[in-house]
């Protein structure tokens, strides 16, 4: 019988989910991309070449495998012939294996002018960290029900007639409010109109090609992008995406009922990391070399894919993924970038928080009282072992594997995988996702 299984961040993205999803993929005849946009980074070493994708599922690596788009992404058609130009260049061919949602709503050159000059205008404690790409705009407009959606290309009065539309009440906005440029609607029109021939032949119901697959008996895989606590309704609000980034996301994202979805896999780097702004109860100073938070900041080579800057580091937050347990349902657990904890002397896990006078072991809801949690530590003993590449539990040194007992305790969730390191082969598979 065919197993899907839904793979999401636990933490504020950057997890590495992407290298979990290409091993996953190997069991898999599909994968799914449910959420979210080109805001999303997901690199993928094969061998000797790296890819950075945004849009492309993960399993796109892997042939034969099929790359489905669902709805519930808003797709930038220019960002995505993109990232199909360089999977080419690398030897991987991708147009006859990859499926675009026509319900996946647009985003248009507009989106991004909109997204950059509204966060220049704010203040610096009032700016989100967005990536300026334009996603944010893009999902005002499909809740706003103005979006322009794949659907609407091959129309082209229909499509002309809309845009224009749209376009003067967002140029007005541009000009009039936000003191910037306006986007040109000829040249907006023209490009769009091109590129829909690009993408044409990928067009397809997703809904209905998903369970066409699940009913010929493959396994899909499921892909979020983000993570947890940056989910719209679930996250450190408003530090947070413009969409819903959990597991029951997977369903309305993608066009299939919830009883498609057997396992939930939740992605958790073994320390925590966050880009951009909004509070972070276990956050440690970077700067200072010889110090843990200069050590995960460094030799976990924590830059983010898409914006190139520093991530913010921290302690493994227990609380954290607690919460992200309970939302996304969690089935298990892998724990990545192990190695990079390599060499500390002692270890710290953030296990609960004093929030106003009171001693909570969930994360709250909502960024201010987040804002006010003091962190509070348990310290277990580090280990001066190389975890890296490792592939069996019984190898890893004993304060790795109590370090890691810990977690699975204090998240009342199975730790199944451990990665150890960048390539497919350097896993520890406690207990294959698609066995369970």
């Amino acid at each position: 019988m065919a197993k899907n299984i839904v793979v999401v961040g636990t933490q504020w993205g950057d997890e590495g989910k992407g290298k979990v999803v290409d091993w996953l993929t190997e069991q898999a005849g599909g994968v799914v991309r449910f959420q979210g946009g080109h805001n999303a980074g997901h690199t993928l070493v094969v061998g000797d070449k790296t890819y950075k994708l945004n849009l492309v599922p993960s399993g796109i690596a892997r042939p034969g495998v099929r790359c489905y788009i669902g709805n519930g992404v808003v797709l930038d058609i220019a960002h995505l012939l993109g990232e199909i130009a360089q999977l080419e260049a690398g030897g991987i061919e991708a147009r006859s294996r990859l499926f675009i949602s026509p319900g996946c709503p647009l985003i248009l050159p507009y989106h991004a002018a909109l997204d950059q000059a509204r966060e220049a205008k704010k203040n610096a404690a009032a700016k989100i960290g967005t990536t300026g790409k334009g996603i944010g705009p893009a999902y005002e407009d499909k809740v706003a029900r103005r979006a322009l959606r794949v659907y609407d290309l091959f129309n082209r009065a229909h499509l002309a007639e809309k845009l224009a539309e749209v376009m003067e009440y967002h140029n007005f906005v541009l000009t009039r409010f936000l003191d910037a440029q306006p986007v040109d609607y000829q040249k907006t029109l023209d490009e769009t109109l091109e590129r829909a021939e690009a993408i044409r032949p990928m067009v397809t119901d997703i809904s209905a090609a998903l369970y066409a697959a699940h009913d010929a008996g493959q396994n899909l895989l499921f892909e979020g992008a983000q993570g947890t606590l940056l989910d719209i309704d679930h996250g450190t609000y408003p530090f947070v995406t413009s969409s819903n980034c959990v597991a029951g996301q997977a369903a309305a994202g993608s066009g299939v009922g919830p009883g498609m979805l057997h396992y939930v896999l939740g992605i958790t780097k073994a320390y925590c990391t966050r880009v951009g702004g909004g509070p972070f109860p276990a956050e440690l100073p970077i700067e200072r070399e010889g110090t843990p938070g200069y050590q995960m900041s460094r030799k976990g080579r924590e830059f983010g894919t898409v914006t190139g800057r520093a991530r913010r580091c921290g302690w493994f937050d227990a609380a954290l993924l607690a919460r992200s347990a309970r939302i996304n349902g969690l089935s298990g657990l892998c724990i990545t970038k192990l190695d990079v904890l390599d060499g500390l002397s002692e270890l710290r896990i953030c296990t609960a928080y004093r929030l106003d006078g009171k001693i909570i072991d969930l994360f709250p809801i909502g960024a201010d009282e987040v804002a006010r949690c003091e962190p509070i530590f348990e310290t277990l003993p580090g280990w001066k072992e190389s975890t890296y590449g490792l592939t069996r539990w019984e190898d890893l040194p004993d304060n790795a594997r109590a370090y890691l007992d810990r977690l699975e305790t204090l998240c009342q969730t199975p730790v199944d995988l451990i990665s150890t390191g960048p390539e497919r082969q350097e896993t520890i598979v406690r207990r294959n996702p698609f066995a369970v």
